[in-house]
């Protein structure tokens, strides 16, 4: 291996809803985070690894930060707080289309206060047109810190500027070896990957109140070598949520599965056979018990 193979962990920190998921799945050229335009989407630490011949870096997607309201609330802080100590570089997402708010400020003084190296990354460019508005909005971000902190535009969306930014970090990481072989591209298990996708079809297809009430877990996961047979369970807190979730003679239910089904299919690239059910476990996001039977449990 080369001597000047750089190597190291990338966490990507900011506000719920700033880009981060699409970000790491663009860089990656593949989908191994869920993406929605609804908060709270992302719950875990998610590894996303990036192998080129300079290098391989491996990013810490982590939830967005915003102050807890429940036990699941301390959950999702604690899981971007864990990644920072490690990190050998910080990328501080945020949304470049508007000025830095309390949300911004709040992660810079309480989150951000580490040795690591810091490097503001301004998404959602596709959205400004005027750039004296960009440069306004830059300086505010930048005042967050008391030293002086290098920044990047990007758009996730879009890719623009994403080979620029690969470039960025690759300068910034110290001189390793390969942490992963070089044909991993996440951590993750497809029995993990398949809960999260069927999320996904549910934050994409229901209303407001139903996304952040939901947990998803696979019971049983059967992997053959011409179908995959997946049985999910969907959780809910209320009855009424219960029946928004089946819909009118089980519509809602089967849109969520035929979504999510045609999704695995294209990850695995064989047939998937996917059975949904739904129960109630009220207030599972205000007790330690259920949270931890969903997955919910914060390991260093």
């Amino acid at each position: 291996m080369d001597k000047d193979f750089k190597s190291g962990f990338v966490a990507i920190i900011g506000r719920p809803n700033v880009g981060k998921s699409t970000l790491l799945n663009q860089i990656l050229g593949q989908k191994i985070v869920i993406t929605t335009d609804k908060a709270q989407t992302t719950r875990k630490r998610i590894k996303g690894i990036l192998t080129t011949e300079e290098g391989q870096i491996v990013f810490v997607d982590t939830p967005g930060i915003h102050r807890p309201l429940n036990k699941l609330g301390d959950y999702l802080l604690e899981e971007a707080k864990f990644a920072v100590p490690d990190a050998d570089l910080i990328l501080f997402m945020v949304d470049g289309s508007e000025p830095a708010g309390r949300g911004d400020r709040w992660i810079a003084e309480n989150i951000l206060n580490s040795e690591a190296p810091i490097l503001i990354i301004l998404n959602k460019m596709d959205l400004v047109k005027n750039p004296l508005k960009v440069e306004e909005n830059l300086l505010t971000y930048k005042l967050l810190f008391e030293k002086n902190i290098q920044t990047l535009k990007i758009s996730a969306k879009t890719g623009r500027n994403k080979d620029n930014l690969v470039e960025n970090i690759m300068k910034r990481l110290p001189e390793g070896e390969m942490l992963y072989p070089e044909d991993i591209v996440t951590e993750e298990t497809m029995r993990s990957i398949a809960q999260e996708t069927v999320r996904e079809k549910i934050l994409i297809n229901t209303m407001d109140e139903i996304p952040h009430s939901v947990a998803v877990l696979v019971e049983k996961y059967e992997e053959k070598d011409t179908i995959d047979r997946i049985y999910a369970t969907i959780y809910c807190e209320q009855t009424s949520q219960k029946g928004m979730l089946i819909g009118k003679g089980g519509s809602m239910l089967k849109r969520i599965g035929m979504d999510a089904r045609q999704e695995l299919e294209r990850i695995v690239e064989k047939k998937v056979y996917l059975e949904l059910n739904v129960k109630v476990e009220k207030d599972w996001r205000k007790k330690n018990k259920s949270l931890k039977a969903f997955g919910y449990e914060n390991i260093q």
